[in-house]
C-alpha cells in the first residue's frame, strides 16, 4: 500500500468500529509505536501485550508489573518501552526480549511519562501532587522542573513534538515553556475563561506534524495554539487559541484527547461514556460522532500514526475504529467500468489475434521511447510519511515488527532439542534419557550458553515535601475504614466464595467475575479450608474456598481473600473472564 496517497482521496478519519482487542486480561491504557505497527497495551494484572496490528494478532507479552500498569509510551526507535504502574514504578524494557533494563521507585502515583522524542535517554514523569521530573536513564539521575506555585502542584507537562523544550501546565491554568537542556523559563501564559477567571490544566498534547498543540481543560473546552506563536509572545504573553473545541449541548467533559497522524483532526473521548468526538482542526466544525456500547465508560484513545484509524478502550477491551473500505476496481484498472445490468458486447475483428495485421507502426514518442532506459529497481526510497520534516532517511535500526517463536507445549519433552547440563537426567546405555523429579528445582543455564539474565537495577528517586499516602486515580478514592474492613478477610463459618481477583488495599475495583482453569487436569488440596471441597479435577466453574492449594502441569497456585493470586511458576494457567 502506498502510504503517500492515504492523505489524497476523500476524508482522513475512521466512520465506525473495525473490531476489537482482547487482550484476556483487562487493558486500561494503550500506545502506538512511530508507525503504527505495532500497538501496546497495559492491563490491569501488570502485563503488556503488544500487538501486531497488521495482522491484528498478539506478538509479545510482557510480564511488567505486579500492579495495574497507567501509562505506556515508546522510544523513538521502537526497541525500548517505558512503563508506569499504580505502585509508582517506571520500568524500562527491551522490546525483542522483554528484559527490564532499570527501574525507578518514586514516592507517589505516576500520571504519566513520555520520552524525549529524540533522545532515548530522557524520559518525563509525571507524579501525582508533585512537580514534573526529567529522568536521565544513563546515570539514573533526575532534574525536577521548576513551577509557577510551589504551592499548586498538580502539574501535567510535556515535551514539544521535537523535544527542544517542556510545556507545563498547572491547576490554575498558568503554562510554562521551559527548555529541554537548561530548564529555563521562555515563555508563559495563562488560560482564562469568559471571564478572566483560570481554569485546571487536564493534560498537554503535541501533533506528530507542524507546530500546534491542544490544552484539555477542567471547563470542557479543547483550546488549540500554535507553538511558533507562544514562542513569540515570550514571558506573561496573551496568545489567543486558533480553535475552541466543546460540545455546547451536553457540556461533555472530556477524558482524553489527540490529534490525528496527519494533525489535521482531533479527537477527544468522552468521561462520561464511550463516545469519540472528531473536529477538523483548520475549520473547528465537528465532523463526526462516533457511539461505542451504551454504559461504557472511556479509559483511554491512540490515534494510529499513518492512517485514519483509532483505537479506544473501555470495559477492558481496545475498540478499533476505521473507514468503511469499499471496493473500487476502476482503481486497479482505469479502463475498467463497473455495469448495473448485462450489456452485449462487439467484438473487433482483431481484439483476440497474436499481432494485428491492420495496426500502423506509430512513431515511438513519449512513454514509448522511454522502454530502453534502465529502470532502477535496487534502491529503496524512504517513505514521506515515516519522516520527519528534519530528516531526508528513515531509521533503518527501528524495530517495526516482533519475530512470533511457535509456543511449544511441553519444551522438557522435545526430542529434538539438546538435552540440558545438570544432575536432573541421567543417560543410560541406549542413548534415552530419564529425568529424576525431585521437590527443589534449580534453574538451568540456556542452551545456547547465554550468561544468566541480571537482575534489573531499581533506583529510588527522593521528592522533597510529595506526600506518599496517594492512591492512583485509577484505584478509585483512599480507602476508608470500611475497606479495609472488607478487604479483611470473610468471616468465620461462611460458605465458600468463588475465586474473584482477591482485593488489596492498592488493587483496583474491576470488573472481573472469575478465575478458572484451562486445558489442564489439576487437583485441589484443601489447606486451611473451612468447608470440605472435593479433590477431583475441577470444571471452568468449580469455587474454591480460602486457603485452597490448586496443582497443575504448569504451575501452583493459592487462593486467599486478601493476597493476589501469584503463581509459583508463571504460565498461561489461569485465564480471566469479563463480563
Amino acid at each position: 500500500m502506498n502510504l503517500e496517497l492515504l492523505e489524497s482521496f476523500g476524508q482522513n478519519y475512521p466512520e465506525e468500529a473495525d473490531g476489537t482487542l482482547d487482550c484476556i486480561s483487562m487493558a486500561l491504557t494503550c500506545t502506538f509505536n512511530r508507525w503504527g505497527t505495532l500497538l501496546a497495551v497495559g492491563c490491569n494484572d501488570g502485563r503488556i501485550v503488544i500487538w501486531d496490528f497488521l495482522t491484528r494478532g498478539i506478538a509479545k507479552i510482557i510480564s511488567a508489573h505486579i500492579h495495574p500498569v497507567c501509562s505506556l509510551c515508546w522510544s523513538r526507535d521502537g526497541h525500548k518501552l517505558v512503563s508506569a504502574s499504580t505502585d509508582n514504578i517506571v520500568s524500562q524494557w527491551d522490546v525483542l526480549t522483554g528484559d527490564c533494563d532499570q527501574r525507578f521507585r518514586f514516592p507517589s502515583p505516576i500520571l504519566k511519562l513520555q520520552y524525549h522524542p529524540r533522545d532515548a535517554d530522557k524520559v518525563l514523569v509525571c507524579p501525582m501532587k508533585s512537580a514534573p521530573v526529567l529522568l536521565t536513564l544513563s546515570d539514573s539521575k533526575h532534574v525536577v522542573l521548576p513551577v509557577d506555585d510551589d504551592s499548586d502542584l498538580n502539574v501535567v507537562a510535556a515535551f514539544d513534538r521535537r523535544g527542544d523544550y517542556i510545556y507545563t501546565g498547572n491547576a490554575k491554568g498558568k503554562i510554562l515553556v521551559l527548555k529541554t537542556d537548561t530548564q529555563d523559563l521562555v515563555a508563559s501564559f495563562r488560560v482564562t475563561t469568559g471571564t478572566s477567571n483560570s481554569t485546571a490544566i487536564k493534560s498537554i498534547e503535541f501533533a506528530r506534524k507542524g507546530s500546534c498543540f491542544l490544552i484539555n481543560t477542567a471547563d470542557r473546552i479543547i483550546r488549540v495554539y500554535d507553538g511558533r506563536e507562544i514562542l513569540t509572545c515570550g514571558r506573561d504573553g496573551e496568545p489567543e487559541p486558533m480553535q475552541k473545541l466543546q460540545d455546547l449541548v451536553n457540556r461533555t467533559p472530556w477524558k482524553r484527547c489527540c490529534f490525528s497522524g496527519d494533525g489535521e483532526y482531533i479527537v477527544a473521548g468522552s468521561a462520561r461514556q464511550h463516545a469519540l468526538y472528531i473536529w477538523e482542526k483548520s475549520i473547528g466544525n465537528l465532523v463526526k460522532i462516533l457511539h461505542g456500547t451504551r454504559g461504557e465508560l472511556l479509559l483511554d484513545v491512540a490515534w494510529h500514526p499513518v492512517r485514519p484509524i483509532i483505537a479506544s478502550i473501555s470495559s477492558g477491551v481496545v475498540s478499533i475504529w476505521a473507514q468503511n473500505q469499499v471496493e473500487n476496481w476502476s482503481a486497479f484498472a482505469p479502463d475498467f467500468k463497473e455495469l448495473d445490468e448485462n450489456v452485449e458486447y462487439e467484438e473487433r475483428e482483431s481484439e483476440f489475434d497474436i499481432e494485428d495485421e491492420d495496426k500502423s507502426e506509430p512513431e515511438q514518442t513519449g512513454a514509448n521511447a522511454a522502454e530502453d532506459e534502465e529502470v532502477d529497481v535496487t534502491s529503496v526510497d524512504p517513505i514521506p510519511a515515516f519522516c520527519s520534516s528534519d530528516e531526508e532517511l528513515e531509521d533503518y535500526k527501528a524495530l517495526l515488527y516482533l519475530p512470533i517463536a511457535p509456543e511449544v507445549e511441553d519444551p522438557e519433552e522435545n526430542p529434538f532439542g539438546p538435552p540440558p547440563d545438570g544432575g536432573g537426567q541421567n543417560p543410560s546405555e541406549d542413548g534415552s534419557t530419564h529425568t529424576v523429579t525431585g521437590d527443589k528445582k534449580q534453574r538451568q543455564p540456556s542452551a545456547d550458553g547465554a550468561p544468566p539474565k541480571k537482575k534489573a537495577r531499581t533506583t529510588t528517586i527522593e521528592l522533597q515535601g510529595v506526600p506518599s499516602d496517594e492512591v492512583h486515580p485509577l484505584l478509585g478514592v483512599k480507602g476508608d475504614s470500611k475497606s479495609k474492613k472488607k478487604a479483611a478477610g470473610r468471616p468465620k463459618g461462611s460458605k465458600a466464595v468463588s475465586c474473584t481477583p482477591p482485593v488489596t488495599h492498592d488493587a483496583p475495583k474491576l470488573r472481573i467475575s472469575k478465575y478458572f482453569l484451562q486445558d489442564i487436569c489439576c487437583t485441589t488440596l484443601p489447606l486451611f479450608a473451612a468447608s470440605p471441597v472435593s479433590t477431583d479435577c475441577p470444571g471452568p466453574s468449580h469455587q474454591l474456598t480460602r486457603g485452597h492449594m490448586v496443582k497443575g502441569g504448569r504451575g501452583q497456585y493459592q487462593y486467599h481473600p486478601t493476597e493476589r493470586v501469584r503463581p509459583v511458576v508463571q504460565f498461561r494457567t489461569w485465564t480471566t473472564i469479563i463480563r
